[in-house]
């Protein structure tokens, strides 16, 4: 899937984003979004903040959203964004499983303890990671069926 370089500036924006994005519902498995993609870099920062916005917009408004169609019009039309703010990445909506995971995991296990035994929370291929510091990894899905304790078991062994 990947059009870009990983030391790209294209790569970049669009990681920054990534999250967001599959929160709202892009597939970014589907070939549509995918060919857009490849041919739309040319303003895709405002393309990608420009979905998000609208997403939000029609949410509050509770309009149907059709997220795939909205970030390929957008990557197309090359549309800038109306009313973007970059708090919005901390929305509750726009959070992806795994960073409710990483923020649970602060309440469950503590600051500390999350963040000596929990060294990322990736995502890749449309599935989020948890990667510990004991080089053992779980899928976020996976993290969330089990118990606290279990992960933390898991974590530290």
């Amino acid at each position: 899937m990947w059009f870009w370089q990983k030391d790209s500036i294209e790569y970049e924006i669009f990681k920054k984003y990534e999250r967001a994005l599959v929160s709202i519902g892009v597939n970014f498995s589907s070939d549509e979004v995918q060919s857009a993609l490849e041919a739309g870099s040319y303003g895709l920062e405002d393309a990608l903040r420009s979905t998000i916005d609208y997403v939000l917009w029609l949410h509050q408004n509770e309009k149907q959203i059709f997220p795939n169609a909205i970030l390929i019009r957008a990557l197309v039309e090359q549309w800038k964004p109306k009313a973007w703010r970059d708090d919005y990445l901390e929305l509750p909506m726009l959070e992806s499983p795994g960073q409710r995971w990483w923020n649970a995991a602060a309440s469950m296990w503590g600051y500390d303890t999350r963040n000596q035994l929990v060294a990322d929370v990736c995502y890749l291929d449309g599935r989020e990671f948890i990667k510990f510091t004991n080089g053992k990894e779980i899928t976020v899905e996976t993290a969330w069926r089990w118990e606290w304790e279990r992960v933390l078991k898991y974590a530290t062994s």
